[in-house]
């Protein structure tokens, strides 16, 4: 895995169908850190995810990796550098294995036989998700949890300096969640970017490095969770009241209904 490349989005407009979803968006995201993008839904989370992946040409604006403008990156050198999560996946009837294996296609060449190191990545990918059990069972097979586990184990073996992750606690369980999140932090501490759409924010808090808020398709705010929380940005955007206390050495946080709310 090569140095994390700084990723960089300046006046970014981006949607579909001609009808703009992101909307003049300037950020960075931090190298080597662990960034969690959030906001009400239909605010522009996703689309914003897609546009820095490339899967999304923007209308207007830049996307910056190392200074390069995405769009000039060959796709199998973008391969190398940024893996992807998307939500909507295909639920294809091959083993785990096979799946994961797919990962390691930007580093193979014709005809797409893998070598050691490849089949090592591999296993190495499987083991860290927790899905080495399932190796030999149909990807159709396994319930939602375990196929987005298998998911993100194939994200694992692309072996990517920068990793972007839509929603990727979906059909998850609160305990897997929370091993996500560990694993998110592995991945940082070994030195990669990770951003990922989150829709539970005192997860956000607790685990994130870098906060980005959007609402109605445009930055709300972008910050630490220590500024997030200090500006109020997350109470301002999603009308909750949001509080924080120490438990075993951790800051904890809560959202309830801001006084005289609905309900």
């Amino acid at each position: 895995m090569s140095k994390t490349p700084a990723l960089s989005l300046r006046g970014l407009s981006g949607g579909y169908h001609g009808e703009a979803v992101v909307r003049d968006v300037t950020l960075s995201l931090p190298a080597g850190r662990f960034t969690a993008i959030l906001g009400p839904n239909g605010c522009g989370k996703s689309t914003l995810l897609r546009l820095c992946a490339g899967l999304l040409r923007p209308f207007s604006g830049q996307v910056l990796l190392g200074g390069r403008e995405l769009s000039a990156i060959p796709r199998k050198e973008l391969a190398r550098l940024v893996s992807v999560l998307p939500q909507g996946r295909p639920v294809p009837g091959i083993p785990a294995e096979a799946l994961v294996a797919h990962g390691r296609f930007p580093y193979l060449g014709y005809p797409r036989r893998m070598g050691q190191i490849d089949r090592d990545k591999v296993a190495e990918a499987m083991a860290l998700a927790g899905v080495t059990e399932y190796r030999h069972k149909s990807v159709a097979e396994l319930s939602g949890g375990q196929r987005q586990k298998v998911y993100f184990a194939m994200v694992l073996a692309q072996d990517t300096p920068l990793t972007l992750l839509d929603e990727p606690a979906t059909y998850l369980d609160l305990n897997h969640q929370l091993e996500l999140m560990a694993l998110i932090s592995r991945l940082r501490d070994q030195g990669r970017t990770v951003a990922a759409v989150l829709h539970d924010l005192p997860q956000a808090l607790e685990w994130a490095d870098y906060l980005v808020v959007m609402e109605e398709g445009r930055l709300a705010g972008a910050g630490t969770p220590e500024e997030i929380f200090r500006q109020g940005v997350l109470e301002k955007v999603f009308g909750l009241a949001c509080r924080r206390i120490e438990l075993d050495g951790r800051q904890r946080y809560f959202f309830t209904q801001q006084a005289g709310g609905d309900g």
